[in-house]
């Protein structure tokens, strides 16, 4: 029972599976027993493959010195058993760098309390070498040896292996073990108790774990802290993982990546340590090869993200970088992407925007189904979110990834989010970053696109409060420009072959990863950052703005025309996060290539009359009674060479239709003021007079409102001539 409780210990040497076979041998049947172990390597071998020097070299021999006495300690004070042949031959270092105490052929029970037992206690002992042998063993002392405790020869032993450790030789005779130049200062007290030529006066070798100086060092604490590290609290773990990055770079670099990696990495996987210890586990992994990374430590990480712990999940996403390139396409599509899609709709803007950049790395291993059916929602959703940053880091990451969709999906979502979006959002930056966006994918658009639905967009911006967002609009409206040009020679040259799809590549500098806006923690903008474009368009249109440009500064000869096409700056406020558009339609599964991206726009208004017309058909429904003020209102309105309509007149209806005075045959043309298209009286002006202008100025006055009388009785004569 002694034999298969200590062959559990982690300090003794692995057991795994045991077989006899037997065979014939010059006529007499013989038995071999072979045994599985874990695999191993002798420490004198190891020692000359690692090459330690140094505080590095103590360091890891009292790490290995710690645990060959855990061992002896076991089996001495726990089983009562006598390994009998502690050396260094007897200790044998596994993959991950530990001890491990073998060689038990002299094996026994200690027989010190048994009066009744005779002879002597171990068997073999004639296997152990004379060099090794205390001296009561060396004299087969039984009786000395029973009265002795159970440590005594393997204390003896423990002493020796000190030695050839230290020396770098194997033990000759036992004289030599007088010879302590090669000992630590700190660790020959306890060598010299454990070789004392009394047995009874021999060091026990718990005490010496216990109460030497030689074992306390960074390296034995920080290893020890980790085999333990589920007896610890929250605190004292922070505390350990957050300074164990630093630590680990003044150990061994072999012990780390074979020993402390290993155990943090089983940690992590296991829930025992916080968060901190992704820093740590990852600044180890960068010394590994590429090859070892992904078997070593991508494991472990790809289980993480399906951890809950909200600050493992933060962790990975701050330091994607360091490992997403490893990952492989069908791991970050199948195991990884579906964990990391919570943080887009999580409450913390935090981990949104972590999420949202993460995918700069993830998206070009995902693919096409996951993309149009999972990110692109995602990220039309973020591009109405209420932080601004996110909004701004959802267009340039669109930006970045068009690459990677396929031609039909960017003919349907980039236009959309880059104009409808992006360049509506009240946030400066988020409008930059639409520009800047639209030129860096610039090759994905035909002629006609940029000529439709790009230009009428980006030269909006030009008059934008922003001067940055100015800036960006004025490069944009140049590249897309040229891009038209070039378009324009080459159909002229006949150079063109491909039709209108030209596919120009955009300018220097604009074609590379755009970068990411300000932290949407921090990032808190001035309330005039967020005003809407809508007031920004608003303004620059007033013809009192010397710096207004021309394409929206109203016609100063005609200010009573009203242009019937809604104003600009009512398309230029942006939608509500709560709407759809163009682009939004991956949400409910719509895909057709016909839309524009502006069919969830409010219509515009249907064509209103102008004000002057509205007028006249006013004036046409009022009664047929002219009062003497009207006919001297109407003759002081013949003398203006331009019509015109003013607040102060009350509304006078003559202005834009009064016949001229009758010194012509013909109407007055009021084409100045009106287009021919637009004319509001063509249909109902009275035919030319055929009297003189007498009548007309008789009587006029200023202020009158009335000027329909009037107008219906030409419209009586006009009816009554053509009747005739």
């Amino acid at each position: 029972m002694a034999l298969s409780v200590f062959a559990l210990h982690p300090n003794i040497l692995s057991f795994l599976h045991s077989t006899e076979i037997e065979t014939v041998d010059a006529g007499s049947p013989k038995v071999t027993i072979y045994m599985v172990t874990e695999p191993v390597m002798p420490l004198s071998d190891k020692i000359k493959e690692l090459g330690l020097e140094g505080t590095q070299r103590d360091e890891y021999y009292a790490w290995g010195l710690h645990q060959i006495a855990k061992a002896v300690s076991f089996l001495n004070n726990d089983c009562k058993l006598v390994h009998g042949n502690v050396c260094l031959a007897s200790v044998v270092v596994t993959q991950t760098l530990d001890w491990k105490l073998h060689a038990f052929d002299v094996l026994s029970e200690f027989e010190g309390s048994n009066e009744a037992s005779s002879g002597q206690m171990l068997q073999y002992a004639w296997l152990v070498g004379s060099q090794y042998k205390p001296m009561e063993l060396a004299k087969s002392d039984w009786a000395a040896i029973k009265k002795s405790p159970p440590w005594a020869i393997d204390s003896w032993g423990m002493g020796s292996l000190i030695y050839e450790l230290f020396s770098g030789m194997k033990l000759g005779k036992t004289e030599e073990l007088r010879n302590t130049v090669s000992i630590p200062k700190s660790l020959l007290p306890d060598y010299q108790r454990l070789l004392s030529s009394v047995p009874s006066r021999r060091l026990n070798t718990s005490k010496l774990i216990e109460n030497s100086e030689y074992f306390q060092n960074k390296l034995v604490d920080t290893i020890h802290f980790m085999e333990i590290l589920s007896l610890k609290d929250s605190v004292e773990k922070d505390t350990f993982f957050r300074k164990l990055p630093n630590l680990a770079e003044q150990l061994p670099q072999q012990i780390v990546l074979k020993k402390l990696l290993p155990l943090l990495a089983s940690a992590l996987e296991f829930g025992s340590a916080s968060a901190p210890a992704l820093t740590a586990l990852l600044k180890m992994g960068s010394s590994l090869s590429a090859e070892e990374f992904r078997v070593k430590v991508l494991p472990t990480i790809v289980k993480l993200f399906a951890s809950n712990d909200r600050a493992i999940r933060v962790g990975l996403l701050q330091h994607i970088d360091q490992f997403g390139e490893s990952l492989s396409a069908q791991v970050v599509d199948e195991q990884v992407y579906p964990h990391v899609a919570t943080g887009f709709s999580d409450t913390s803007a935090f981990l949104r925007e972590l999420t949202l950049k993460s995918m700069l790395i993830l998206a070009p291993k995902l693919s096409q189904r996951t993309f149009s059916g999972s990110l692109l929602k995602h990220m039309s959703k973020l591009q109405v979110d209420e932080e601004p940053a996110i909004r701004t880091n959802t267009t340039i990451l669109l930006g970045n990834i068009a690459s990677h969709l396929n031609e039909g999906t960017r003919k349907r979502v980039l236009i959309n989010a880059f104009t409808v979006r992006a360049l509506r959002d009240t946030f400066p930056p988020a409008r930059g970053a639409g520009i800047m966006a639209l030129c860096a994918t610039s090759s994905y658009y035909d002629i006609t696109e940029i000529a439709t639905r790009i230009l009428p967009n980006v030269v909006v911006l030009t008059i934008d409060l922003d001067s940055d967002v100015r800036s960006k609009a004025f490069q944009a409206v140049d590249q897309f420009l040229q891009m038209a040009k070039q378009h324009y020679e080459k159909t002229n040259t006949a150079e063109a072959t491909e039709g209108t799809a030209i596919g120009i590549s955009s300018l220097p500098g604009n074609a590379g990863l755009l970068g990411w806006a300000m932290s949407s923690l921090t990032l808190k903008g001035k309330p005039s950052d967020h005003a809407p474009v809508a007031s920004v368009s608003s303004s620059a249109r007033t013809p009192t703005s010397s710096n207004a440009s021309p394409a929206v500064d109203a016609p100063s000869t005609a200010p009573v025309r009203v242009s019937s096409t809604p104003d600009f700056a009512e398309h230029l406020v942006p939608t509500s996060p709560t709407s759809t558009d163009g682009w939004g339609e991956l949400e409910n599964g719509l895909g057709e290539n016909d839309k524009d991206g502006w069919d969830d726009l409010e219509p515009l208004e249907e064509i209103k009359p102008t004000p002057a017309l509205v007028n006249i058909q006013a004036a046409q429904r009022r009664p047929v009674s002219q009062p003497v003020s009207q006919i001297k209102q109407a003759s002081s309105l013949l003398s203006k060479s331009t019509p015109k309509l003013s607040k102060d007149e009350d509304g006078d209806l003559w202005g834009s239709i009064a016949a001229p005075a009758p010194k012509s045959s013909k109407p007055l043309s009021l084409k100045s003021t009106v287009t021919d298209d637009d004319d509001p009286w063509a249909s109902i002006a009275a035919p030319a007079p055929t009297t003189k202008a007498k009548p007309l100025s008789a009587g006029r006055g200023r202020g009158a409102k009335l000027a329909a009388p009037k107008l219906g009785a030409q419209r009586i004569n006009r009816t009554t001539s053509s009747g005739m």
